[in-house]
């Protein structure tokens, strides 16, 4: 593993009195597939948003490739190379496949003038979504409108988008949340080939996916890291079913 390309220290974030993450602080390595685990409520997509910049952090930092970016806006942090994907699907439904990855493209490319530029024609936008349509395997439906695909086509596309913008970093919000078995296969697979080329952090409530896939594991609960380690030491930890079971506190996710 290499040195963090992203990483959080003490990230706290309160909502009036209460605190959905606690001085949480974790480290994300390029070529590694981090799993963030917890119950409902432990504050693991809040604490994604803060790396994404979709909340500002009450207290703590967030570093990238060493920069302090802990006040940057979500555009900002886009553009730097961190792309992340959300819980519920977010794509357009009324434009094809591949125009919803040309656009996601297009914002990684500010262009001088692009008001007078004939945006479809941009090459090298078109060259990004085609390469991202390729990696998340859904090339042959580039010309169908996105709204027609299957649940587990949207989520592949969801993410071809964010490859389209070419990020180190993938933050990856359930990716696998509705999905039949065949479809949840055709995601792994797909996870585990952009695990080699980008920092991955990813929530997930797939056990079998996490723990094949996953190459370190954090566990929150209450807004806390509970446990932090590899797949094969978080498995033995008592706490770690403890908390899954259901005994720790309810918070905010």
């Amino acid at each position: 593993m290499s040195a963090a390309i992203l990483a959080a220290r003490a990230l706290t974030r309160r909502f009036g009195g209460l605190v959905a993450n606690d001085n949480v602080t974790l480290d994300l390595a390029h070529g590694e597939l981090h799993a963030l685990l917890g119950p409902n409520g432990a504050g693991k997509s809040t604490f994604i948003n803060l790396l994404s910049g979709d909340l500002a952090a009450t207290s703590g930092s967030v570093l990238f490739k060493g920069q302090e970016i802990t006040h940057f806006r979500p555009d900002r942090r886009s553009r730097l190379g961190i792309g992340r994907s959300f819980q519920r699907t977010n794509i357009f439904p009324a434009f094809s496949v591949f125009e919803n990855c040309r656009l996601a493209a297009q914002s990684r490319r500010p262009r001088a003038l692009a008001l007078f530029a004939v945006a479809q024609t941009d090459p090298l936008s078109c060259k990004r979504a085609e390469r991202a349509l390729n990696l998340a395997g859904i090339a042959e439906h580039a010309d169908v409108p996105a709204g027609t695909l299957s649940h587990g086509a949207q989520r592949q596309l969801e993410v071809a988008m964010v490859l389209a913008t070419e990020p180190d970093v993938l933050l990856l919000d359930e990716p696998l949340a509705g999905m039949g078995s065949e479809e949840s296969a055709r995601m792994v697979e797909l996870l585990r080939r952009l695990a080699d080329g980008h920092a991955i952090l990813l929530v997930e409530h797939d056990m079998d996916a996490v723990f094949a896939l996953a190459d370190r594991i954090t566990v929150m609960v209450n807004g806390q890291v509970l446990e932090s380690g590899a797949p094969a030491q978080i498995r033995a930890i008592a706490a770690v079913e403890h908390a899954y079971l259901g005994h720790a506190e309810h918070v905010v996710e």
